[in-house]
């Protein structure tokens, strides 16, 4: 009888196994060299800064070994992992319990200490760049991580143009070099070789640099791509992922819009995930079944609601409210004094906007990390209409928004779903004028 009973005990436990489905789900990543599905970003060279006050000094490398018949000599070193750096040289006193707690609060990060080590890792690459005797600039990379430049071999930077239409990365790729870093791999140190560009961007005449590498893993019949930051560094801390489309042709690039960065959702054959970042201690992307339907989400995708959001007019200090807003379509933009990009699309939007009626469009300004004043002369001299939303250190619009860079704007509509995503210039009034029934020929 004692048998019979935990027999049917286990076939009761096996079933309620079965029909479960798993709340996080580990898909192991295959790592690639190049570019492959996504977009090239670039991140500027940074060199050391010799300040007595320098809060970052004591991170610095002590590299040997630059040539020594180069002028106006520049070191500084490229991170893989910012994350670990961090928290690396807190430990080691090398920068303040202040400034650590600062960064902190800045970033909205709360450090993970299983996927990080507590023994040092080579996380960083050094360089040096100086002039040769005929005045050209050359960039010598610390390919092995051995501190030592003396074996290795300098090089001049291809020069790239970002104005360029034509598809650069085969021409990119074969000024890679290879070099070494350490991470934190299943709770251990590990060493790994990956391709490292380094051009120089013109006609700014500016060194940049990226790491060519992106990984894939599957999740029901359909490949998911995985790219960290732009490719600006290795942690993959906040991943952009996205689900491969089967039409796509070799060589093609993904939009940006199919991008799914972390905590945002992935849809296949039905089912919502939500982007749980990579854990570097499994190899995976880890990802979050939902059990919630996608209309009662709020995310920074096309298809899904906008987060909430409320701030004070900079000009009035009157309320401005996304409930407020409820029965518009509303351009959310978010901008900085100091981003041209920003102040370029300006003229566009003034026209749009004096021609659409504030019953059916409004457009909301969301200015970050911008004095007062300069906000102040922008509005005069722009004499921009609309209202704008100056972010302090206080507000989360930015926060909760996620955003990484300006400008970037979400297209509204009147029940406070998100239509589009950096739409700007003429694609966005074609854009507007169709939702509101208008035609712009006819203007």
């Amino acid at each position: 009888m004692k048998l019979q009973i935990w027999f049917i005990v286990a076939v009761l436990t096996t079933a309620i196994s079965a029909c479960t489905v798993e709340k996080t789900i580990k898909l192991p990543l295959t790592y690639h060299n190049g570019y492959g599905y996504f977009k090239m970003g670039l991140g500027g060279l940074i060199t050391y800064s010799e300040g007595e006050k320098n809060p970052w000094k004591k991170t610095y490398l002590s590299v040997q070994g630059v040539p020594q018949n180069w002028t106006e000599v520049k070191k500084g070193d490229i991170e893989t992992n910012i994350y670990q750096s961090l928290y690396q040289n807190y430990l080691l006193g090398n920068i303040t319990k202040e400034k650590y707690e600062e960064i902190q609060k800045s970033w909205n990060w709360a450090p993970d200490t299983l996927e990080l080590s507590k023994e040092p890792i080579k996380t960083k690459i050094a360089f040096a760049y100086g002039k040769d005797s005929t005045g050209t600039t050359h960039i010598i990379i610390d390919a092995n991580n051995n501190l030592d430049f003396s074996d290795d071999k300098s090089f001049v930077p291809y020069n790239i143009s970002l104005s360029e239409n034509k598809n650069k990365d085969s021409l990119i790729l074969e000024n890679a070099i290879m070099v070494s870093y350490e991470s934190f791999v299943n709770h251990k140190k590990q060493m790994n070789t990956v391709p490292l560009v380094v051009v120089n961007l013109t006609p700014y005449n500016m060194l940049m640099y990226n790491f060519p590498q992106y990984a894939t893993t599957r999740l029901a019949g359909k490949k998911i791509a995985v790219c960290s930051d732009q490719f600006i560094n290795l942690s993959y801390q906040n991943p952009s992922i996205v689900v491969v489309p089967d039409t796509i042709k070799k060589g093609d690039k993904i939009k940006n819009e199919w991008l799914i960065s972390k905590n945002e959702y992935l849809e296949i054959k039905d089912q919502l995930f939500k982007n749980k970042g990579v854990s570097f201690n499994d190899n995976a992307l880890v990802l979050e079944n939902m059990s919630v339907p996608k209309s009662e989400l709020y995310s920074t995708q096309v298809g899904f609601k906008s987060f909430p959001f409320e701030g004070e007019d900079f000009i009035s200090g009157s309320k401005i409210s996304s409930e407020q807003l409820k029965g518009k379509y509303v351009l959310l933009d978010f901008w900085a004094v100091w981003c041209g990009p920003c102040l370029e699309e300006f003229p566009e939007m003034k026209k749009l906007y004096a021609i659409t009626g504030r019953d059916q469009f409004e457009i909301i300004g969301v200015v970050g990390k911008s004095p007062e004043k300069y906000l102040q002369k922008i509005i005069e001299k722009d004499s921009l209409p609309w209202p704008q939303i100056r972010v302090n250190e206080t507000d989360t619009i930015e926060k909760i928004f996620g955003i990484q860079g300006y400008p970037t704007t979400y297209l509204i509509d009147p029940k406070g779903v998100i239509l589009a995503k950096n739409i700007s210039g003429e694609e966005l009034e074609k854009k507007v004028l169709e939702l509101l029934g208008k035609n712009k020929n006819a203007r």
